[in-house]
Parts: C-alpha cells; structure tokens; sequence
C-alpha cells in the first residue's frame, strides 16, 4: 500500500462496519496496517478489514480474510460475508442472484434478494452447521460463570440472563481471553423473549459490536438445543444494530438473512499510515 494510492469500500451490516480492499494476496494488509485502517478517529474506523481475494478452488466467485480492529485474524464474518457478497456483485454488475465466497471456514453460499442496489441489498447466508459443543463453567475473577459453547466457523460462548452494559463489558472483556478459550472466544449475552431473542456480542478482536450474524447462528443454535426456540423455523434476533432472521435446521445447518450496505468509496493516498 506504501507508495501508490489504494481503492477502498466502507460497508456495514447492521452497523458493524469494514474496511473492503480487493487484493491479490493476504499480506497486502499487515495486522499492524489493519489497526491503523480500523481507528476510529486517526483511520477510516471500522470493526475489521476484509480483504477480497482471488479464490483458491472452482465454483467460487470470491475469497474473504477478515482482520479484526485489533489485527488479529477471524475465521469467519457473517455480516460481513453478506458486505463482500454485495461488494463483488456490484464489480460484476449484478442486482441480485446468488453468489458463493469463500471464508477461512468453508464456502458460504449468498442469495442477493430481487431490488438489491449498489449500496444496499437484503443477503440470506448458507452458514452451514453450527455446532452446539457442549455447557461449562468457567471462573471469572472468583465468579463462576456458567455458558455454553458452540462453533459456527468460528468458536463462542453463549450466555443467558440478563445482562446490564457494565456486565458485558466486564464478563465480555475476560471470557474472550479466558484460558479455557486457547483461540480466544466470541462472546454472547442473550435474552430469549417470546419468539425472538435479544443479543448483544462482545467480539474477540473487537470488543461489543452492533451485530455478530455467526454470534446470532450460534446463539439461535444453543437455544434451539435447549428448547428456547424452535428448530426449522425463522427466529427473529435482536440486536443493537438490527434485526437479523436466523434458521437452524435439526442437523444444525443454518441460515442467516440480513441487509448490506456500501457506506462510501475512497482512495488511500500513497504513503498513508
């Protein structure tokens, strides 16, 4: 990126926001880079950078690496593989139709709804299996803390209850390191209520988010394996940015639907950063 100028694209889903760079390879953004880009006062501020890559096997239209805010690497994004399913049909031209990216988790198929514009579009998500793993309990500076863990391309730990901002902030902050995560953990803080659930997600790499669309799978997911909602239906997830609708079939296959939106368009002048 040093020494000549560099299209970028910001886009968001339900709020949580990124950096999109096309690239022809993954050290085109070193972590350090990515942080800087993220900043939200000194960059372009977003929760991560996603690099759309030239895919690696057929049948697939484009490959996404996340970076998350603080330079680390995720696995997987579900708002924003539904940012780079719009990104790469606007470089095709395309208003619609459906689309497979890549991810570091496996292919994911995208389904761009009829209407969808250059900015905005309504994107339903093969997420694939969400695997529910199992409850423990962990102590948390002398709190024993019981949740459960579930893998949807990426690992989380959900909670139930209810939970006031100073307890996501504080359970959050030191459940995403804890020892018993060696990759770290995303960390959900959920509230079923009738036939939709509240969610708030403190994001490993980034902190409390607006939205997590793997957060709310693997929620959603959890909840269904304890009988807090149904299997095979539409579940409705609220969270702080949004709604997003989330399936979870009885094998665990799941799908995600939720908007998209490119925010603006800019060139990096050469030397930044």
């Amino acid at each position: 990126m040093v020494g000549r100028e560099f299209a970028f694209h910001k886009y968001e889903g339900l709020g949580n926001d990124f950096v999109v760079l096309d690239a022809a390879e993954e050290g085109t953004v070193a972590p350090a880079r990515a942080l800087a880009l993220c900043d939200r006062r000194l960059g372009i501020g977003a929760d991560g950078v996603i690099l759309v890559l030239p895919p690696r096997v057929p049948a697939v239209d484009a490959r996404m690496r996340v970076i998350n805010a603080d330079g680390s690497v995720a696995e997987m994004c579900g708002n924003g593989v539904r940012c780079v399913a719009l990104h790469v049909a606007n470089q095709r031209g395309r208003r619609g139709g459906s689309l497979v990216i890549e991810t570091d988790a496996g292919p994911r198929a995208c389904t761009l709804a009829e209407g969808a514009t250059d900015s905005v579009a309504m994107v339903t998500v093969d997420m694939g299996i969400v695997r529910v793993v199992g409850d423990c309990t962990i102590d948390v500076d002398g709190e024993i803390v019981t949740l459960t863990t579930a893998d949807a391309g990426n690992p989380h730990a959900v909670l139930f209850g209810a939970f006031s901002r100073n307890d996501i902030a504080r359970l959050g902050s030191r459940i995403a390191v804890h020892p018993a995560f060696p990759r770290g953990t995303n960390v959900e803080f959920a509230r079923p209520d009738g036939a939709e659930i509240d969610l708030v997600v403190w994001e490993r790499g980034v902190g409390t988010t607006l939205a997590c669309g793997t957060g709310a799978c693997a929620t959603v997911a959890v909840a269904c394996s304890k009988g807090l909602a149904p299997e095979g239906t539409r579940v409705g997830v609220r969270l702080p940015g949004g709604h997003l609708d989330v399936t979870i079939e009885s094998d665990g296959a799941a799908s995600m639907k939720g908007p998209a939106r490119r925010v603006f368009s800019g060139t990096l002048s050469s030397g930044w950063g």
